[in-house]
């Protein structure tokens, strides 16, 4: 079927069903500056909003692509011009079998943008845009258009003044979405990290006990002289990529479950963490020998005798049984993957179950490619359970992260930073005691050999540890920044438990010049002795008293890159000087569970639900306000509620994250 005819498809199905469907996108438009004089620059900024399950096609795809890009018609007059061309920002690419080649699109947001040249003082910039979404999920596509107003571009002479929140503009087709191409912080390095830690995981499943040994068991099937050896490859092959489609199927439940809406509450919310703690904490007694984790014999054996049956239809069963009879040691390793996809965006699971089994499934097909690569395979024994044991001290480790993130989100004090770090490392202790043979778990052998492999495990473990004791005694582990609570001076610290050291008067957050009571100091505080606030108002009321530029940082207890941020770049003295010196800071906290007065409650504009905690109102303020779900978030804003700079995420470059203050506060000065 030629491209020409999917095409001619798309356009019919398009005019037969844009009636029938609602709004799948919103636009709002923007432009940077916006206070210009003639001869000036302008960027003009398309920002767009797509539901659930819906793409938009960008407007650069190759000739062999025959979807309509968005493209933007504009009125012409002599009052401004145009200036190259018009191009998204930081749009995704995929293979799309339709047009049998890769296509450029946005998925839940995104942004394009234009830059034109002021002529004349009385600019006026209106038009048309057209563009086309289609859907994942039911293959439909819609044409649209939408009418272009660059109305809130003033040029030098007029007295209008745009405060912050009239750049926002309210979503008002009923449309869910942000309005601002603010994607979760370096969600392609998250993505690619998560699937590499994933295909590790997949490779540690293979050193267990139930899968290891069913490695020559399974080939000895691709081998068997009733088959060709071309036929046999050819097998191997779908059995490898079967194994990858069921795990890969797991991950595709599990969104549907949990989707993105949930990310946040189940990231840091007290009931879910309390449960995955638990989950880990199991998974662990299990890992270390004291029961087994098994599905049902009956369900198994049925899948076992649909794998007789012979052809590609059983090579699927055999594969769908290698995936049940491992459970009782995978079944940890895959929930492990999918619970930490919580704290990252809806493709996490999947892209961490395609990690996972691909490690997992390589080696089948190697090893069924090439049998005589099986000799060379050491021997089952006692080391499998060895493995088997040190995940087990992994999946504590981690249960304890989680159970962390809920302490400090809901102020529990349980597990302060010094607590934190003194579990992590009688846990990287006891690890090395175990390879060392000191101490024993049920299924170990009697006599264990110390091999080179275990020694040098062992060896790391222990200096993992004394790593971590040093943190009990002052240092920063800078090496797990984000990884650890952060530090605060209301933690409990051993050295003064121990009386080795008197504790320290908790330091006045208030800036010097600020008389009065700072809102929420009692139970937040800023890193490196920093002054500041957790109001956004309060802070901006005291910005204008000093006439200094506000610094708003949207972070969160649970935020592994906030986290990064304060200790390794905020921490360089030339940024913390200037933010100590020249900005007045605001710490909003997105994820804070502390519920405010009930006078303080209100309905957000933006989901028409309640807000009545600290970090639900933060989180509803970032997204009106700035059109931002990110965190780390930096806003930095002049005494007007004016942006004096594009707003940053994550950004682990002490030099540009200079830069952005500095470039910031020169603009702030050159306006004051």
């Amino acid at each position: 079927m030629s491209r020409v005819f999917y095409f001619l498809i798309f356009l019919l199905v398009s005019v037969a069903t844009q009636a029938q469907v609602k709004i799948t996108s919103s636009w709002t438009y923007d432009a940077l500056p916006k206070h210009v004089a003639v001869g000036d620059e302008v960027e003009l900024i398309f920002n767009v909003s797509i539901i659930k399950d819906w793409y938009i096609y960008t407007n650069e795809q190759k000739e062999s692509v025959m979807a309509i890009p968005a493209t933007p018609y504009f009125d012409t007059n002599d009052t401004y011009e145009l200036v190259g061309e018009f191009y998204a920002i930081d749009p995704k690419l995929k293979y799309d079998d339709i047009w049998g080649d890769t296509v450029q699109y946005f998925k839940t947001s995104g942004q394009f943008r234009q830059t034109i040249k002021i002529l004349k003082p009385n600019v006026e910039i209106t038009g048309t845009l057209e563009y086309q979404t289609c859907s994942d999920v039911t293959g439909l596509c819609i044409l649209y258009e939408d009418d272009l107003n660059f109305d809130m571009i003033e040029v030098e002479g007029s007295n209008k003044q745009l405060p912050i929140d009239q750049q926002a503009e309210e979503d008002t087709d009923g449309v869910l979405g942000f309005n601002k191409n603010v994607k979760p912080t370096n969600s392609g390095e998250s993505l690619w990290g998560f699937f590499l830690g994933a295909f590790l995981f997949g490779l540690a499943a293979l050193l267990t006990p139930c899968v290891f040994p069913m490695i020559p068991m399974t080939v000895a099937f691709f081998t068997n002289d009733k088959q060709s050896r071309g036929e046999a490859r050819v097998k191997a092959l779908f059995y490898g990529f079967s194994i990858i489609a069921i795990y890969i199927l797991i991950g595709l439940v599990f969104t549907s479950f949990f989707g993105v809406g949930l990310a946040n509450e189940l990231a840091t919310g007290a009931i879910p963490n309390i449960i995955f703690f638990t989950v880990f904490l199991i998974f662990a007694i299990s890992f270390f020998g004291y029961f087994e984790i098994n599905l049902p014999n009956g369900f198994i054996n049925k899948m076992d005798r649909k794998a007789e049956k012979g052809g590609l239809l059983g090579v699927f069963f055999m594969a769908f049984t290698l995936v049940l009879v491992s459970f009782s040691c995978t079944g940890p390793i895959v929930g492990t993957v999918l619970i930490q996809s919580f704290q990252g965006e809806v493709m996490k699971p999947v892209v961490g179950m395609l990690g996972f089994s691909s490690a997992f499934a390589i080696p089948f097909t190697i090893f069924a490619f090439f049998p005589g690569l099986l000799k060379g395979l050491p021997k089952s024994g006692g080391w499998l359970n060895t493995v088997k044991v040190v995940l087990g001290f992994i999946e504590l480790a981690l249960g304890f992260k989680f159970l962390s993130i809920a302490d400090q989100a809901y102020h529990w004090g349980i597990l302060d930073r010094e607590i934190f770090i003194a579990i992590w490392f009688l846990l990287a202790l006891g690890l090395a005691l175990y390879l060392f043979g000191i101490i024993r778990f049920p299924h170990d052998d009697k006599k264990r050999s110390l091999g080179l492999g275990r020694i040098g495990l062992a060896i790391a473990s222990l200096a993992f540890s004394i790593y971590l004791f040093t943190g009990l005694t002052g240092a920063n582990l800078n090496g797990l920044a984000g990884y650890l609570p952060p530090i605060k001076q209301t933690d409990f610290s051993f050295q003064v438990a121990l009386g080795l050291k008197e504790a320290p008067e908790r330091a006045k957050v208030a800036p010097e010049a600020f008389d009065g009571f700072v809102k929420h100091a009692d139970f937040l505080e800023l890193p490196h002795d920093l002054k500041g606030f957790f109001d956004y108002d309060q802070a901006l009321a005291f910005a204008k008293e000093v006439n200094k530029p506000l610094f708003v940082d949207f972070t969160g207890h649970g935020c592994v890159n906030c986290r990064k941020m304060e200790q390794n770049v905020w921490s360089d003295p030339r940024v913390l000087e200037l933010l100590r010196e020249e900005f007045v800071i605001v710490a909003l906290y997105i994820d804070d569970k502390t519920e405010l007065p009930e006078e303080e409650w209100y309905i957000s504009s933006f989901d028409g639900r309640e807000k009545k905690t600290v970090g639900k109102q933060n989180f509803d303020f970032q997204i009106v306000k700035f059109n931002g779900n990110a965190q780390p978030y930096y806003v930095l804003l002049d005494n007007d509620e004016q942006l004096l700079h594009e707003p940053v995420a994550y950004e682990p470059s002490a030099e540009r994250f200079l830069t952005f203050l500095k470039e910031s506060l020169k603009v702030f000065k050159s306006g004051s």
